[in-house]
């Protein structure tokens, strides 16, 4: 029972503080107002914080509900190639059209300089199982090449994501983050689907 409590008390911080930050943006919003907004108290805030910076990894936390909520929608009969893709096109569209530019570069940001949580490397969050997940299944089904590991195919995959939107950051958005990496992730990645 109390580590259903701890997930939902965490949960409402990282909400609200998300909430917060998508309405008034990151600079303008406090850690006051995050705990105002959450109904829970300054004790619990920086039980599970260091300060507002550190909320900054959990739109990881973000990405991986997202991806969750994708895997209840996608469709088994596809090919594994195609629900890689599938997967990209979509986080890629919420990100777009959700996460301001400024989140984005503070986490990447923030994930260079950190010495602690690199969230977006940790191997345990849903999205890394997800793909391992689809990868593996690809490899049985024979869609996807059985002479490289999982664990490269979902390597390289999750690196070209980080790099699409790194340079989408660095590019201040002068494009569709979505269309480019509709373009570019079946290029980038194509050599791991099986040849017939």
């Amino acid at each position: 029972m109390a580590k259903k409590n701890t997930r939902n008390t965490r949960g409402k911080i990282i909400d609200a503080a998300w909430k917060l930050f998508y309405r008034q943006g990151y600079d303008d919003t406090t850690v006051e107002e995050i705990i105002e907004e959450s109904g829970t108290s300054r004790g619990s805030f920086y039980h599970y914080f260091q300060g507002k910076d550190s909320l900054l990894s959990t739109l990881s936390d973000v990405f991986d509900q997202k991806y969750e909520a994708l895997m209840e929608t996608i469709d088994p009969a596809m090919d594994r190639f195609d629900q890689l893709m599938y997967l990209n096109r979509e986080l890629f569209a919420m990100i777009e059209n959700s996460i301001s530019l400024d989140l984005l570069a503070r986490l990447y940001s923030y994930q260079l300089v950190t010495r602690g949580d690199k969230s977006l490397m940790d191997h345990n969050r849903t999205y890394y199982r997800l793909l391992r997940q689809i990868a593996l299944q690809g490899q049985e089904r024979r869609e996807l090449r059985s002479d490289v590991t999982v664990s490269e195919i979902v390597r390289v995959y999750a690196l070209c994501e980080r790099a699409l939107i790194y340079d989408w950051c660095l590019s201040e958005g002068d494009y569709s983050l979505t269309q480019y990496s509709q373009a570019m992730m079946p290029m980038f990645l194509q050599d791991f689907r099986r040849k017939a």
